[in-house]
């Protein structure tokens, strides 16, 4: 059928669900069990705070460890300040979100952490993280390691479902 083989970019896609269109998208939310799946098979994800410059979203290759979500910055990119709260045993409060978008099929799922921000400095802390995975991209340059423990998980998925 010719209404079938219609591309993803085609006016027609873009119709309300009640429009006759062969299939529709629903937004789902996910449980936690749903998005720690996806984040531990995740890479690459966006940490989102307030910097003393404002609102900031930087790219951060992450790996989970022990329940949190640990990466690696450089201080050219990030000031250690940023993060830091200026009391003892106070620590920042932050975001990190990971998704996966297919942006033909529009379709794809979200996964937003809300957590706090613990700098990993004593040689301990950096001792257990030995082996994780996660690889300077930037020779040369000292790595400061984050770990965010996560205080809240939510989710959601768009995807494609069949209907009349």
């Amino acid at each position: 059928m010719a209404e079938d083989k219609a591309g993803l970019g085609s006016p027609r896609d873009s119709a309300s669900p009640g429009s006759g269109a062969g299939s529709r998208r629903v937004l789902e939310r996910m449980d936690e069990a749903e998005c720690a799946e996806l984040l531990n098979a995740g890479r690459i994800g966006h940490l989102v705070y307030s910097s003393r410059y404002g609102p900031m979203a930087l790219p951060v290759e992450y790996k989970m460890h022990e329940g949190s979500i640990v990466f690696s910055t450089y201080r050219a990119i990030f000031t250690e300040e940023d993060l830091r709260t200026g009391i003892a045993d106070a620590e920042y409060q932050v975001a990190v979100e990971v998704e996966q978008i297919d942006p033909e099929a529009r379709e794809g799922w979200m996964v937003l952490v809300h957590g706090t921000a613990h700098h990993v400095d004593t040689e301990s802390e950096r001792a257990s993280l030995a082996g994780i995975g996660i690889e300077p991209w930037v020779d040369g340059e000292p790595e400061h390691f984050i770990r965010v423990h996560p205080v809240r998980i939510t989710g959601q998925r768009i995807r494609r479902i069949s209907g009349a």
